[in-house]
């Protein structure tokens, strides 16, 4: 399997970008498809990290305020995790831990790779970079968040089983913190005492 990527257009550059994308591809038949024109949303990549205290069962979670949520069934302010861009020459791992410190005031946490997935692979090229994050002790402080970028995070400390139930009755509604709090339930056995 190949493809071709003939041309590139920026459209839009601001807070985000959107390149225009003309590419052909090899099709499952074997021949390439004719050119086909995308819009693609340029992002950048991502980091997110479920912080777990394994001793209590609980895990730590963030909410804020996001603007593409404005139609969300419980208003825009989101139930997610800790989460944050990655920068020119910067690892998965530091911007996990970096983020942690600035949206939860953790520190000295392990963490543990869950997966890499694309967010909307048909629209946009961001991915992200999930982790669990264990940690010895929960956060002490329950508001968090740079104010030169405009964070205003409010933590919630529960037991998985509660942030399960909330996952089901759709009150956490992101695709981040369910794919890792699912996989935390997967897996939950290696880390009970």
């Amino acid at each position: 399997m190949r493809y071709e990527l003939l041309s590139t257009e920026s459209l839009y550059r601001g807070f985000f970008a959107l390149n225009r994308y003309t590419l052909r591809f090899a099709r499952f038949d074997g021949q390439m498809s004719p050119p086909l024109t995308r819009e693609l949303f340029e992002r950048g990549h991502a980091v997110a990290v479920l912080p777990f205290h394994a001793a209590s069962g609980q895990v730590v979670l963030t909410e804020q305020f996001r603007p593409g949520a404005l139609e969300a069934p419980g208003g825009p302010w989101l139930t997610e995790i800790v989460a944050g861009m990655i920068e020119p020459e910067e690892s998965v791992e530091a911007v996990a831990l970096r983020e942690l410190e600035e949206e939860a005031g953790l520190h000295g946490v392990t963490l543990v790779p869950i997966t890499r997935y694309w967010v909307s692979p048909g629209g946009t090229t961001e991915s992200i970079a999930l982790f669990l994050g264990l940690i010895d002790a929960l956060p002490s402080a329950r508001f968090h968040g740079l104010p030169e970028e405009h964070e205003d995070i409010r933590l919630t400390v529960m037991p998985l089983d509660e942030a399960l139930a909330a996952v089901d009755q759709g009150r956490i509604c992101s695709a981040a913190p369910i794919i890792a709090l699912q996989w935390l339930d997967r897996h939950r056995a290696r880390w009970q005492r």
